[in-house]
């Protein structure tokens, strides 16, 4: 509802506009009355009324000064002049200040209602305008999240290799050089896992403290596996990376400045890898900042560690050949094949040479190995909580049996999660796709809705049904609107509407693109 305020220093004209205004089609309300600028000022200061009418000539200080002031506090307030002087000067003078609506006195009552309507509709179609931006923006930004995740979770499992900071740069609009990895975790006072509501709270708590301190980077924030979040900073000048350590040291600082403020208490870590020049290398920072914060339990008063490259007692696994095993065993394991994946874990244990390392370094591969696992089975989508239970003194016999045990495990589970849940969740997204069509549904709600990952949905969706999300509901909609079409008492905006479509223009490109035909051509044919 739109508010309305009334500046006139005739009392008569003042309850003569109001009546008149009351039987406007415009969804509007008066709020008040004054009876000169002064007061008009001060009720417009109090109220922020959407439109005022607004008389130019009253005592003290007159309806051109009161604009100007108005504007100063309101920009946004709208005015139609109301005056008996029909001179060049006055109109001029309010049109600087942009009014648009002039009316003289003695003014009609179409006239009033007309200048209304004008306004109103100017109003109303610039909030819409304003409401999609927002929603635009608020979907923009969801898109960047998920999409953020999902490249943060690809490029932990080693996935991307293709991919270059210089198109990375195309794609952020900022010149990428260098990147790192951290790692953060927390836990509570009494060194116990967060239930699901704490994760989550923590999470967004992560995400906009980062948000807030770092300025020099660019930040993408992965997705959380057993209270980890995965972050990566990205530097935008060689300068960044020479200072890294600084730069890092000050975002750490900040952060568990934040943490106190917001926490209090908890057991706050966070391990650093190390800056490396090429995106395919960010996968080892990854590793170095697990390696880091593995080490912080060795020293329960530091709360964050630099991977130290040189000089460890542990040897990093930068081997490229062991990772790219390491990624061939997740994809056996993701397509749920046992015999691959049986293939390619020998083939892991062999690359690791496990009759020339400790058990100690073993049991830490593995280690990796298994967060990886967890972490891709929460992207399909996957419940499975269950972990295996090494000892640095057990021997590598044992290690691997019950390393290969669990492998073993966590296949036979996404087997049966392949054959039975996923085909049962893609019905149900099929389903929910054929009943909210005509709805603004996306790829992210519609995965949303059957809990799966949008990455993992939207592959899976295309492995099952020979098509993509987008494919499939613009087949749907394209052909509801054919049915209804027969009903020659809708016209095409009426349809392009109730399938689903915001813009006909639009709605007639994609119906030609596959028809053939546009809606009107294809009507007619139909007809025949």
């Amino acid at each position: 509802m739109l508010k309305i305020l009334i500046a006139d220093d005739e009392i008569l004209e003042r309850k003569a506009v109001a009546k008149i205004l009351k039987s406007s089609k415009v969804d509007a309300v008066v709020i008040g009355e004054a009876q000169n600028g002064r007061i008009a000022i001060e009720m417009a200061q109090e109220h922020r009324p959407d439109i005022i009418f607004m008389d130019i000539k009253m005592p003290g200080i007159d309806g051109v000064q009161a604009v100007k002031e108005i504007k100063k506090l309101e920009p946004g307030i709208r005015f139609i002049m109301v005056s008996a002087f029909n001179t060049f000067e006055y109109a001029k003078e309010v049109m600087r200040q942009g009014v648009k609506e002039y009316i003289l006195k003695p003014s009609s009552k179409k006239d009033l209602l007309d200048s209304l309507e004008r306004v109103a509709d100017e109003i109303l179609a610039e909030r819409k305008a304003k409401e999609e931006q927002e929603n635009l923006r608020e979907n923009l930004n969801r898109a960047v999240s998920i999409a953020q995740k999902e490249w943060v979770s690809s490029l932990v499992m080693n996935q991307v290799q293709d991919m270059t900071f210089d198109e990375w740069s195309q794609l952020l609009g900022v010149e990428i050089i260098s990147g790192y990895a951290m790692l953060f975790t927390l836990k509570t006072v009494s060194k116990t896992e967060l239930n699901p509501l704490e994760k989550e709270k923590w999470y967004r708590w992560l995400k906009a403290s980062l948000k807030s301190i770092v300025v020099k980077h660019e930040i993408m924030v992965g997705a959380m596996v057993e209270s980890q979040v995965p972050v990566l900073f990205l530097c935008k000048s060689s300068a960044e990376k020479s200072q890294f350590r600084t730069t890092a040291e000050s975002i750490i600082e900040n952060i568990f400045r934040l943490f106190k403020q917001e926490y209090g208490k908890g057991e706050l870590r966070i391990g650093v890898g190390s800056p490396y020049n090429h995106a395919h290398e960010l996968n080892r920072s990854y590793h170095e900042a697990i390696w880091a914060l593995e080490e912080l339990v060795k020293t329960p008063n530091r709360k964050f560690l630099f991977c130290n490259k040189q000089g460890t007692a542990f040897e990093l696994p930068t081997d490229s050949e062991i990772m790219e095993v390491e990624k061939k065993l997740l994809d056996s394991i993701r397509q749920g094949d046992v015999n691959q994946v049986m293939l390619i874990f020998d083939s892991f244990v062999t690359k690791l040479g496990t009759n020339q390392i400790a058990p100690s370094m073993v049991k830490k591969s593995f280690d990796e190995l298994f967060i990886l696992i967890s972490r891709m089975l929460h992207d399909l989508g996957i419940n499975y909580e269950r972990s295996p239970k090494m000892d640095e003194s057990d021997h590598i016999q044992m290690l691997l049996e019950t390393g290969k045990s669990h492998i073993l495990a966590v296949v036979q589970h996404v087997q049966v999660w392949r054959n039975n849940h996923a085909k049962g969740m893609l019905q149900k997204a099929k389903d929910y796709i054929e009943k909210h069509y005509a709805d603004a549904i996306t790829l992210e709600s519609a995965a949303e809705y059957v809990e799966l990952s949008p990455f993992y949905f939207s592959k899976l969706f295309k492995d099952r049904f020979g098509m993509t999300f987008i494919d499939y509901l613009t087949e749907i909609r394209i052909k509801q609107a054919k049915a209804e079409m027969i009903d020659h008492g809708k016209s095409m905006k009426e349809i392009c509407y109730s399938v689903g479509y915001k813009d006909p223009n639009y709605f007639s490109r994609v119906f030609k693109k596959l028809t053939g035909l546009s809606p009107s051509e294809f009507r007619k044919t139909s007809v025949k």
